[in-house]
């Protein structure tokens, strides 16, 4: 049977549950996002008020910025994304957090001479820097075992003009924890008392790759976001992972364990808005992750971008839907009935073209349903409050 096109629901927002969550968010419902950059961090914040109980799986695929540098350095995984998305859920009420999120946010400067710049990072390892001081014990003695270990380790050619504290706290740990992320990710999450869970979707030093409908391949992140680089003008036919040279085998890569049974326990899974391909379908690429998502029965929710997306040129909401669709069936198997994947797309009124609505539902039998959730002063800008209620009301 084809869903109704355009679904209404008198139940969003459903103001008790609504109620129910903020008085308890310790007791909020386990929301499980596939995700990666800075499209949700707001929407992170905003999720604290509802819900300690969310899970975010983030993409360590970077290939740009800062986070590239300490790739090319120590072979390992992009941290730029996970430590944005850990500072987003932290805790702020908790004594001495705004000096912690000061110090993890801090970047070195881009724009002064080498001996300056080396001054600083200096004082930040002895424990001078006013950053550092300000942070108590002895949170200040772990931020400091860390940073020291990427000092050690570090390339003595390493570039730390405009690097992130954070990053390299993190890299650290890295270090010290046999070269993974798990145990440093879990450490920080403690450090600033973090309201959910935020993990790599996997632990290891890989790229994106894409097949595009012109028939050329490109390999890396910043290749496809047009951040750092022209922005592609083909759409993309096929997204991949590779170890920086050549395409890997899907079965080489498989979701870990612990990240499976977050998708087990999860009480709706959502793809939020952000960049379609490097934030939300580099995601299902490990061996695992369509059929975990096709196994548990939530409400699974896809949340289209509101604004332009580089990384979709010509795209419709159908064909959004369908890239979506076809990167979990590869895992999950291509006679996998959409309303396993996806059970609806939830978007803002205003920006839903009735005519995809149809299309969507006549293809796949998935409702668009349509909320007013855009920010008031920004027509492509989901309201953090409106989207959060919204998703809360449906788990």
């Amino acid at each position: 049977m084809v869903a109704t096109s355009i679904t209404r629901s008198a139940e969003i927002p459903d103001r008790l549950r609504i109620e129910r969550c903020r008085s308890l968010p310790n007791l909020g419902p386990r929301l499980l996002f596939f995700s990666g950059g800075s499209a949700l961090n707001g929407i992170s914040r905003a999720l604290k008020s509802y819900t300690f109980n969310s899970a975010h799986l983030i993409t360590p695929f970077d290939s740009g910025g800062s986070s590239q540098v300490l790739r090319q350095a120590f072979d390992m995984p992009a941290v730029g994304d996970l430590r944005s998305r850990l500072m987003a859920l932290a805790d702020e009420t908790t004594l001495g957090q705004p000096d912690i999120y000061r110090l993890f946010h801090h970047r070195l400067p881009a724009d002064v001479p080498p001996a300056e710049l080396a001054e600083e990072f200096a004082s930040l390892l002895q424990g001078a820097h006013p950053y550092i001081r300000a942070i108590a014990q002895p949170m200040r003695g772990l931020i400091l075992s860390n940073l020291r270990a990427f000092a050690r380790n570090k390339p003595g050619d390493f570039d730390l003009a405009h690097a992130s504290i954070g990053n390299l706290i993190i890299a650290g740990g890295y270090m010290l924890n046999d070269h993974a992320l798990e145990p440093v990710l879990f450490l920080m999450s403690k450090m600033v008392e973090v309201r959910g869970t935020v993990r790599a979707v996997v632990d290891a030093n890989l790229h994106v790759g894409a097949d595009l409908s012109d028939g050329r391949r490109v390999i890396g992140q910043r290749q496809l976001t047009g951040k750092e680089e022209p922005p592609i003008d083909s759409p993309i036919a096929r997204l991949f992972l590779s170890d920086g040279t050549r395409e890997l085998p899907p079965g080489d890569v498989r979701l870990p364990k612990r990240n499976r049974k977050l998708i087990e326990q999860a009480d709706l899974i959502c793809y939020p808005p952000g960049s379609l391909y490097t934030s939300v379908i580099a995601n299902l690429l490990p061996a695992g992750a369509g059929n975990a998502v096709a196994l548990r029965e939530v409400p699974k929710v896809y949340v289209p971008s509101l604004g332009h997306d580089p990384e979709c040129p010509g795209m419709r909401l159908t064909d959004q839907v369908d890239a979506l669709l076809s990167a979990l069936r590869r895992d999950a198997g291509n006679d996998c009935p959409a309303e396993r994947l996806i059970t609806m797309v939830l978007t803002d009124a205003a920006a839903l073209d009735a005519g995809a609505a149809v299309e969507i539902a006549e293809r796949h039998g998935v409702p668009c349903i349509p909320v007013d959730l855009c920010a008031p002063d920004a027509a492509d800008v989901y309201d953090p409050e409106r989207l959060c209620d919204a998703l809360v009301s449906l788990s």
